[in-house]
């Protein structure tokens, strides 16, 4: 419980992003493109220092290390409400920001995959699910601040809560013992022979998820850093929808599914397998994306189709970490998941500020959707016709090395 509190207290800077940019662009007088630098600095500090974190937390446990997380997760608002320039900006909601909420993402899931050896999807999706959910807490909180005070008087206050909640549940967490982990494992089902992330980086099936977990970040992150910006050029950020304003009710329903398919996914991939249900929830993903997009002038649609395509996006983060783990082991578990949650900084780069200078250079956003629609049907044929027999293969292998050596 205190991981999911952890997650949810550093969700806000990801998911709460949009409704800053028009804001901080008027007051600092800078292009979406230049303003969006800040997200993928956000997201690539998040994900490119993840292994490093993941080591650490391995070496020296999750408490210390998630509470300095948490308290530069907060500190990055507070110091980013002073910010006077676009450096400024990105040192602090980037760069702080990007430090604090990877410490504690990388250590919480590396914790629940130890934790739950036998019910990894739903364990990583749980508390992923935290992660999808908090920003859903502070959406109309944080989108009404902003009308009634401001953008820096509400990062100001909003990152004091944010950080004081997540200090005092990482406090709380603690490593399971290795006995229970074994044993737990033992009792699954064959041990999987634990890779350590020198030789999980040689193997092509590591590479192949790096790919498919790229594609899938790139679409949820676009819509994620992006959703105000097209809403506006879609004509729904005057509107309203059950007497809500369309633009933070769609965000509140975001969170919601966005949470919701975590746990939901995960469980689904213990039982009918992680590559059936990357495909089932892919293609869902591709499909809503192309709905959306041809029903884009429609407020009503616009609010429940935004729910269904995070339903279909969120789920990656219980179905990456989990399949990684089952096909290389969970005792370099952190540290190798810290390597592929890379890839999510990769997906920032291209569905942030390269799809927003896309959208410049063409004019319309419906050349950002199509690539990143391409990228979600894409990736759900990979996981069923290559990274199933792939993984299926690599297992054989692993389990004859193990019984010959």
């Amino acid at each position: 419980m205190v991981g999911v509190v952890c997650m949810m207290a550093i969700s806000s800077p990801q998911y709460v992003w949009t409704l800053f940019t028009k804001s901080i662009s008027a007051k600092l007088g800078v292009s979406l493109a230049e303003l969006q630098v800040t997200f993928s600095i956000l997201i690539v500090l998040q994900t490119f220092l993840s292994p490093l974190q993941g080591f650490l937390a391995d070496r020296f446990g999750p408490r210390r290390l998630l509470a300095v997380g948490t308290a530069l997760t907060g500190a990055s608002w507070i110091l980013a409400a002073r910010a006077e320039s676009l450096l400024e900006l990105y040192l602090t909601y980037g760069v702080l920001g990007g430090i604090g909420t990877g410490i504690v993402y990388i250590g919480v899931i590396g914790l629940m995959v130890k934790w739950f050896p036998d019910k990894r999807g739903l364990a990583t999706g749980l508390v992923a699910a935290g992660y999808g959910i908090g920003a859903m807490l502070t959406t109309f909180p944080i989108s009404s601040s902003l009308a009634a005070s401001g953008y820096e008087r509400t990062l100001f206050a909003y990152g004091w809560i944010i950080g004081s909640v997540g200090l005092v549940a990482a406090l709380a967490l603690k490593r399971p013992p290795e006995t229970q982990g074994g044993s737990r494992a033992a009792a699954h089902g064959p041990p999987v022979r634990d890779v350590a992330p020198a030789s999980m980086l040689r193997t092509p099936i590591f590479w192949l998820m790096f790919a498919m977990m790229t594609m899938m970040s790139t679409s949820g992150l676009m819509v994620i850093s992006q959703m105000a910006a097209f809403a506006k050029d879609f004509g729904i950020t005057q509107t309203t929808v059950l007497g809500f304003a369309a633009l933070p009710l769609a965000l509140t329903l975001d969170r919601l599914t966005n949470g919701l398919t975590r746990p939901f996914f995960g469980w689904l991939s213990d039982r009918i397998g992680r590559e059936h249900t990357m495909f089932i929830a892919f293609m869902l993903e591709g499909a809503a994306m192309t709905a959306w997009l041809l029903t884009r002038d429609n407020a009503v649609l616009f609010v429940l189709l935004s729910g269904l395509v995070f339903f279909g996006w969120g789920e990656i983060f219980s179905l990456f970490p989990s399949t990684l783990t089952d096909t290389f082991g969970p005792r370099h578990a952190t540290t190798n998941y810290g390597f592929l949650y890379m890839a999510q900084g990769v997906g920032s780069i291209l569905g942030a500020p390269l799809a927003a200078l896309l959208y410049q250079r063409t004019g319309t956003w419906i050349s950002v959707f199509a690539v990143v629609i391409a990228m979600n049907f894409a990736t759900a044929l990979l996981a069923l016709l290559v990274l199933k027999p792939a993984r299926r293969r690599y297992l054989r292998s692993s389990e004859a090395g193990s019984s010959v050596s």
